[in-house]
């Protein structure tokens, strides 16, 4: 098993809170490392039939059964009611490290939690593997590999083939998913919307251009976001402001978390289709975006991560405020560097501050700290 970043921090809040609450997409891993992480907790999975129903039946006895030990209570979302149960358990006994719960739907879990656990649980995401994780920098796989590949962690480490292996997640895991979710009736609607807004990856979201092209109202197309951002498929970088104005565009870029995924629903079936495909740069993009959102979900950090776009034209694609520091970064899919890149940046990086940090990811293999940039590659991020 590969090393995930998170587990350090999993063991650390187990010292300091009564539950962990590991949430994050179908097939990222999060089994395979709290079992790895707490292997004397006993291990209860609520997809099981006979599991589920006893703790939906009696919850009271469910968890009485686990008196005096340290339990796995895997899929948690399955039996909603055992989080009150779970709260009593707790307030009861206030021991560290009692319940480790995991959930794949954030849309029911989190409700709860926030009901029943809020105070008494450390909350953390587990994304896929991280490009540091898969280990890039020491391996030979290539950018279009990786970028076809994804970061699901079965495929690299059962060697799957990811077009198969990402249409089989698609069709077993996303649309079970949604089925459970009341305003999705129409599964093959919703599967070509899916493939409408891999399409978008990457871009400034326009809720009734998508709802148009997909043949839905602009509200069916906000819930079905909604859905999509809840289970893990997708996530929104905000506009950066620092005072809200007229020449700063408002709305959300919407990038899919995984990037196979996105080349899966695209169609791109080979990694040598990327070599010229017209949606490279924004998948190389949706790609790194990625890499900063894992980076924060796994070190547990409370970096604020957005965009800039202003009605003249001007962008830079990620602005990471860390304490005291930003950092601009371009990112472009190139393999040569060119100086058009950090003009954007040397323009407008007056805008945030003093203490400012430049930074180009892109798509070669060398990096370089520059003086006035660093040039990162996207083996290094």
């Amino acid at each position: 098993m590969k090393t995930r970043i998170l587990s350090k921090k999993l063991q650390e809040y187990a010292a300091s809170y009564p539950a962990i609450t590991l949430v994050g997409p179908r097939q990222s891993g999060k089994t395979t490392l709290v079992k790895d992480c707490f292997p004397q907790h006993r291990y209860v999975n609520l997809e099981a039939l006979n599991e589920r129903e006893f703790a939906e039946s009696d919850p009271v006895a469910f968890i009485e059964r686990f008196k005096g030990e340290k339990v796995i209570l895997d899929e948690v979302q399955r039996a909603p009611d055992l989080l009150s149960q779970i709260q009593v358990a707790i307030d009861a006994d206030r021991g560290n490290g009692r319940f480790v719960l995991t959930g794949s739907q954030n849309f029911s879990l989190m409700r709860g939690i926030s009901q029943s656990l809020a105070g008494r649980t450390a909350l953390c995401t587990l994304l896929p593997f991280s490009l540091s994780e898969l280990g890039v920098a020491r391996k030979r796989l290539k950018l279009n590999a990786a970028m076809w590949k994804g970061f699901y962690p079965r495929i690299h480490e059962e060697r799957l083939n990811p077009a198969e292996a990402l249409s089989f997640y698609v069709n077993t895991y996303l649309e079970r998913d949604v089925r459970e979710v009341e305003n999705v009736r129409n599964l093959r609607t919703f599967a070509t919307f899916l493939r409408l807004a891999a399409g978008r990856t990457g871009q400034v979201l326009n809720v009734s251009s998508l709802a148009g092209d997909a043949g839905i109202a602009p509200k069916v197309a906000g819930d079905w976001l909604s859905i999509l951002e809840a289970s893990y498929v997708i996530a929104f970088l905000e506009p950066w402001h620092a005072n809200i104005n007229k020449r700063l565009v408002k709305a959300p870029k919407m990038y899919f978390l995984d990037v196979g995924l996105a080349c899966n629903l695209i169609g791109i079936t080979d990694e040598s289709q990327l070599a010229t495909h017209p949606l490279r740069g924004a998948l190389f993009e949706t790609m790194v975006v990625g890499e900063f959102f894992k980076r924060i979900a796994h070190e547990c950090r409370g970096d604020r991560i957005s965009y800039y776009r202003d009605s003249n034209g001007n962008e830079i694609d990620v602005v990471l405020q860390t304490g005291d520091e930003t950092q601009l970064c371009e990112i472009k899919s190139g393999a040569t560097f060119s100086g058009d890149w950090t003009r954007t940046m040397e323009r407008l990086r007056g805008q945030f501050g003093e203490n400012v940090r430049l930074k180009v990811v892109y798509g070669g293999d060398e990096s370089q700290k520059r003086t006035a940039f660093d040039l990162c590659s996207w083996r290094a991020i």
